[in-house]
């Protein structure tokens, strides 16, 4: 069972976020924990340990943590990732947002198709990004990474 079960967001340094963001955060936790691929990859020779995972997420020092447990809270891994390579695809991905939340109270449906098209595209972006990064440190699929992507938004800009 290579699946998360249970994340933790270390968000106590971040202004308390926007109810959009919060909305954007529990449906991205929700989603999440429901389905779900995480596969830690042996490395050097060194037994990983089995799933399923708990993942804690936060941002340190301008980088990225993810600690990764067994499901009887035993160290599985720990890796950092630069935040650089997301920097301009959060930073879109916000501004496509709330594009759309300002177009959903007042805009046309074809113009909120529209945006929502955009804002998935740039979604989908961020979490090829993610899988990228990911490479070697863990496997996840793309609906796993387009998750956790919003998770590293909400991170990244607090709200």
């Amino acid at each position: 069972m290579s699946k998360i079960i249970h994340i933790e967001l270390d968000d106590s340094a971040l202004p308390p976020p926007t109810p959009e963001i919060e909305q954007e955060r529990k449906v991205a936790m929700f989603d999440l924990l429901e389905d779900n691929s995480f596969i830690l990859p042996q490395r050097d020779d060194k037994t990983v340990p089995q799933g399923p995972y708990r993942l804690g997420l936060s941002i340190r020092q301008k980088r990225l943590v993810f600690e990764i447990s067994t499901e009887s809270a035993n160290e599985a891994g720990e890796f950092h990732l630069s935040l650089g390579p997301f920097r301009q695809v959060v930073k879109d991905y916000f501004q496509i947002c709330e594009s759309y939340f300002d177009a959903v109270k007042s805009a046309a449906p074809s113009q909120i198709e529209t945006i929502d098209m955009a804002r998935r595209g740039i979604h989908n972006e961020g979490a090829r990004i993610l899988a990228e990064r990911l490479e070697g440190k863990a496997e996840v699929d793309n609906d796993t990474a387009r998750r956790l992507f919003t998770l590293i938004c909400v991170l990244h800009f607090g709200g």
